[in-house]
């Protein structure tokens, strides 16, 4: 009985709020499938899909840039960095959040189509928004990243603190060993990563 409850309230929930899917870009993927005519070639939805997270990812940095100038200067002198586009629901003890994003190399300009997802435990209600920045300051840890996924463990949430070369890391957090992140919302720059119970991997429909 629970899941056709739960199944309601997330249409009602996504229902009032008009225009959301159109104004956030959360599945590149769906979106492209929606916007290109029926009987269009798969490769064309794939083509779409990639440059609509190319887009998404261009436009979180020049807000990123905005707001915190000196990740810049960050991300110029990384070996690479990674964006992605969240989208999530809350509906009390169930919800969850999903996205999708690129890996760019510098050093070989190669990029990675990859997903996330997110399973929410606790009480809640809402939907929330947001982008990821990922900053790799060395190769290996760009290669994991990329070749083994990722995962954050259900205490994740922790706070961005400044540091790091001089304050070009000012405003994100130390996630591991030469692995920085931004989170970007609504309002800003968040001074809390939520990320905890989140898994980054590959994008087989895209790469």
């Amino acid at each position: 009985m629970k899941t056709p409850v739960l199944l309601l309230l997330a249409a009602l929930c996504l229902g009032s709020w008009p225009g959301l899917a159109a104004e956030w870009s959360w599945d590149p993927l769906k979106d492209a499938e929606n916007i290109l005519p029926e009987g269009v070639p798969n490769e064309g939805k794939i083509i779409q899909a990639r440059h609509q997270v190319r887009e998404m990812a261009q436009d979180a940095l020049a807000t990123l840039y905005e707001i915190q100038p000196g990740a810049r200067r960050a991300i110029e002198r990384s070996a690479g960095y990674a964006v992605f586009s969240t989208f999530g629901i809350k509906l009390f003890f169930a919800g969850g959040t999903t996205g999708k994003g690129m890996v760019v190399n510098r050093q070989t300009n190669r990029q990675t189509f990859m997903q996330m997802a997110q399973v929410q435990g606790g009480l809640g209600f809402g939907v929330n928004k947001n982008r990821l920045i990922f900053v790799f300051a060395n190769q290996q840890s760009l290669s994991n990243f990329v070749n083994q996924g990722w995962e954050f463990g259900a205490q994740a949430n922790v706070s961005a603190m400044a540091g790091g070369q001089g304050g070009m890391f000012s405003g994100a957090a130390s996630v591991a060993p030469g692995v920085y992140l931004y989170q970007l919302t609504d309002t800003g720059l968040s001074a809390t990563l939520t990320v905890s119970g989140t898994k980054f991997f590959k994008d087989a429909s895209l790469n």
